[in-house]
């Protein structure tokens, strides 16, 4: 069953580190360069992650008042860096980026699914 998120905090981190990072994206600092360079996601295309930031931050907000649609959004985060993971192994772009940044957002993302089922 689904519920509110205890603790709370996960869910509104992952939603902070989101929108901080969309933010990044309008500008990207070269690590952010290098690492969507890296995977060869194409230039054309980089609004479209900032988009998807966007979204999920208001899915998450959004949770705090229907449990439901922070879940589905906690999942559906889970799911873009399951596949930015699989991109860079792909890439074979395993440096710091990889390990620190795909990595941690993906347990991140995971722990915060999983405060809206235990």
């Amino acid at each position: 069953m689904i519920h509110a998120p205890q603790p709370w905090w996960l869910p509104a981190l992952l939603a902070l580190s989101l929108f901080s990072d969309a933010l990044m994206s309008v500008r990207p600092p070269m690590f952010i360069q290098r690492c969507l360079d890296g995977v060869r996601f194409p230039r054309d295309w980089w609004w479209t992650l900032i988009t998807i930031k966007l979204a999920a931050t208001a899915g998450l907000l959004v949770g705090s008042k229907y449990p439901g649609a922070g879940f589905a959004t906690a999942v559906a985060v889970v799911g873009y860096f399951v596949c930015a993971a699989i991109a860079h192994y792909r890439a074979r772009f395993l440096g710091s980026e990889f390990w620190i940044n795909c990595l941690g957002m993906l347990a991140l993302s995971v722990a915060a699914a999983v405060t809206y089922v235990v």
